[in-house]
């Protein structure tokens, strides 16, 4: 193996496995894979995807060298851009709401992010615009991963390729959650520009089902279900669209550790519980879902 330039090309290189133990447990007459998609800091997709992100801003002249970068964001994805925007030389100014947990907030401070505070009552919108104008006041670059187009752009360019590249795409779905919707986006119109047979599921809470027009409410898979259709959604590369119960991504988490030693997260565990709903109905035979984030056991 070559010596790396930096630990971001790691990230580039996932892998693809079959979930055999996982198959057998349910005993389905088909294939599973699972396309591995975390590795860095926040055990996350997203560690991939913001450093992908400021390197496509770079490209197109949108981001300048030691620039301060900004985001509304206070979850996986602010720590994930904290780390790649702050080894890259950008300093971070982060637009949270003012009733983020201290915890949180520490644990942001810590990896190196400014926070500015937004009012509880406007929510994530006030959060945006705040983010807007901090960047125009400080003349950074608003990152605004919900609604640039980079974040498909990067699955453009990485994830769906390096899946088909792995399948020599010998698979008939390919099952994703939708959280900022860049990767159902991004994956879906590679894939779909190149083999059209390939049936694009995309995976969203039961409990909340704003993409399917559906009962908003609290659910229990971070990272999906956002509560509103993401800008970066393009629902027609989607040939299907799932709802599943948290229980059941929790469940299906668990089990594919048990079974295959595979530490996917919650929302791996929904994308999964699709994957087998499909071959168990007859909709697929070699089914692939993204796994976009681990858990970590001790």
């Amino acid at each position: 193996m070559p010596v790396l330039t930096n630990y971001y090309q790691h990230l580039y290189n996932c892998p693809v496995v079959e979930l055999r133990g996982y198959t057998t447990r349910h005993e389905l007459g088909g294939q599973i894979l699972a396309y591995l998609d975390f590795g860095g800091a926040t055990g996350s997709a997203k560690d991939g995807l913001a450093e992908g992100m400021l390197a496509l801003a770079a490209e197109k002249g949108r981001l300048q060298p030691g620039q301060t970068v900004v985001e509304a964001s206070a979850g996986t994805f602010a720590s994930a851009l904290t780390v790649a925007a702050r080894s890259g030389g950008h300093p971070v100014i982060l637009a949270v709401s003012a009733t983020l947990p201290q915890s949180r907030q520490e644990a942001l401070r810590r990896l190196g992010a400014k926070l500015v505070f937004s009012g509880a009552l406007y929510g994530r919108k006030g959060a945006e615009e705040l983010a807007a104008q901090t960047a125009e006041e400080c003349g950074g670059y608003y990152v605004n991963y919900f609604a640039n187009d980079d974040n498909p752009e990067y699955h453009r360019r990485v994830t769906g390729p390096a899946i088909l590249q792995q399948t020599d795409a010998n698979i008939d779905a390919i099952v994703a959650g939708v959280g900022s919707g860049g990767t159902i986006t991004g994956v879906g119109e590679h894939v779909k520009a190149w083999h059209n047979h390939i049936r694009m599921v995309a995976v969203e809470p039961y409990e909340s089902q704003a993409i399917g027009g559906g009962f908003i409410g609290r659910h229990a898979i971070p990272g999906l279900g956002a509560g509103f259709v993401p800008e970066n959604y393009n629902p027609y590369i989607v040939d299907t669209l799932m709802a599943v119960p948290s229980g059941e991504a929790q469940r299906a988490a668990r089990e594919v550790l048990r079974a295959d030693g595979v530490p996917a997260c919650v929302s791996a565990g929904a994308a999964l519980y699709a994957a087998r709903q499909l071959l168990e109905k007859g909709k697929a035979k070699r089914a692939l879902c993204i796994f976009s984030g681990r858990t970590v056991y001790e």
